[in-house]
């Protein structure tokens, strides 16, 4: 209906192409406009303004041989003021975009190795993004960013690598392991000596008030029976001692202990032998 009353409507974000007996006329913004067709005039098409988006597949070889697909995404966009060279000079944009990409590409990733392309694929992306740019630019379009979203290598290489960060990791996790060990192992025997030391310094104690417990002993004894001597009180000692100690392994009905030779008399014996050792000591 619209060309019938030589009308056409020019949607936002685009324009609109208009030629005259075949030869271009005029470039038409969005709204209406009058196009009386009746005198030759006619639209040639439509070109958008809007951003679009590009993705390239790109496999190519790094400098130690591995071949990997890279996936580039370019983001580019008609400018207005050259609307007619973008709508004009190139009769497919996004092929001649993947050309340029191929050719940026696969002259710089062959010049590194795949960790270095995998830290400087930044540099590529601008790389590829500076190309296009001098290059679209007389073709009416502007790049307006280009990414390199994904770095692909061959499944081999990719299982080699992961396995590889696996060994490192788990080297690392070793190391700290025998590390902890080593500490626990060394705080245990700090611990244990530690532990040792003060047992040694209780059962010194313990047996110095034994010791000072019988001399008291001794002495109020001979003090308060006139005519014992030490010997005599010792005998005694001993043998209360004994009897504890039989007292308190009756006691208890899981005790494992044996006396041998077992008997009250026996004491009299460990006592001489005592004695002997010390008075042997004495005089050596």
């Amino acid at each position: 209906m619209g060309q019938v009353f030589c009308c056409i409507q020019v949607d936002q974000s685009k324009v609109a192409m208009t030629e005259k007996f075949g030869r271009f006329n005029d470039v038409l913004e969005p709204g209406c406009h009058c196009l009386p067709w009746i005198f030759g005039y006619k639209v040639a098409g439509h070109l958008s303004l809007r951003v679009q988006k590009l993705d390239v597949r790109c496999e190519t070889k790094t400098k130690d041989n591995v071949f990997v697909t890279v996936i580039a995404s370019v983001q580019y966009r008609a400018i207005l003021k050259k609307a007619v060279d973008a709508f004009y000079k190139l009769s497919n944009t996004r092929e001649q975009i993947q050309a340029y990409v191929f050719d940026v590409i696969r002259s710089s990733v062959p010049k590194m190795n795949l960790d270095e392309f995998f830290e400087q694929k930044n540099d590529v992306a601008r790389a590829v993004e500076e190309e296009l740019e001098k290059v679209m630019t007389n073709y009416g379009f502007e790049i307006v960013q280009t990414l390199i979203v994904d770095i692909e290598p061959v499944e081999t290489v990719k299982r080699a690598m992961n396995e590889i960060n696996a060994a490192a990791r788990m080297r690392v996790a070793t190391n700290d392991k025998a590390e902890a060990e080593k500490i626990l192992q060394i705080k245990r025997a700090e611990g244990e000596a530690e532990a040792k030391y003060l047992s040694g310094l209780g059962i010194a104690r313990q047996r110095q008030a034994i010791v000072d417990g019988l001399r008291d002993s001794v002495l109020a004894f001979s003090d308060n029976v006139p005519g014992t001597t030490a010997r005599e009180v010792m005998d005694m000692v001993l043998v209360t001692q004994y009897f504890d100690t039989m007292k308190e392994i009756g006691a208890s009905s899981k005790s494992s202990a044996v006396f041998i030779p077992h008997g009250p008399g026996a004491v009299r014996d460990v006592a001489e032998e005592i004695r002997n050792g010390l008075l042997q000591a004495q005089a050596l």
